[in-house]
């Protein structure tokens, strides 16, 4: 939508006979532009429009930025020590898996390449994981 009414200030009688000020509302989202600069309502509506395009972009490209943010935060870890996978005790001979709250206590056959327990335990909670997805 665009107005023009009289432009506000100093210019003498010239200001207060012609409606040579422009502002200017993009609908769909609010954000309006206004210019009172020049002494042509045609260079002020020039002018109000290449405002309102940058302010447009600048807002679309504050919200494309801030949802790629939103993205990334998504995918990466917090580093919280909730975030760990397995841990490796080996004071104790202790391996546990977080993720499906499996503790072996045979770290040095695990270290020498015995991982049968430790493969079966993970598809045995995908299995459950996967049932689980079917009742669902």
């Amino acid at each position: 939508r665009i107005d023009t009414f009289r432009a506000s200030g100093a210019g003498g009688q010239h200001i207060n006979k012609t409606d040579s000020a422009v502002r200017v509302v993009h609908l769909p989202t609010g954000i309006v532009a206004e210019c009172q600069d020049g002494r042509s309502q045609h260079s002020n509506k020039a002018k109000a429009l290449q405002v309102l395009q940058a302010r447009i972009q600048e807002k679309e490209r504050s919200e494309r930025a801030a949802k790629e943010a939103a993205t990334r935060k998504g995918l990466i870890g917090s580093g919280d020590r909730s975030d760990r996978i397995r841990t490796y005790n080996f004071p104790q001979g202790r391996l546990t898996d977080h993720r499906i709250n499996l503790t072996l206590y045979k770290l040095g056959q695990i270290m020498d390449g015995d991982l049968g327990d430790i493969i079966q335990g993970l598809q045995a909670a995908q299995a459950a994981e996967q049932l689980a997805e079917l009742e669902a």
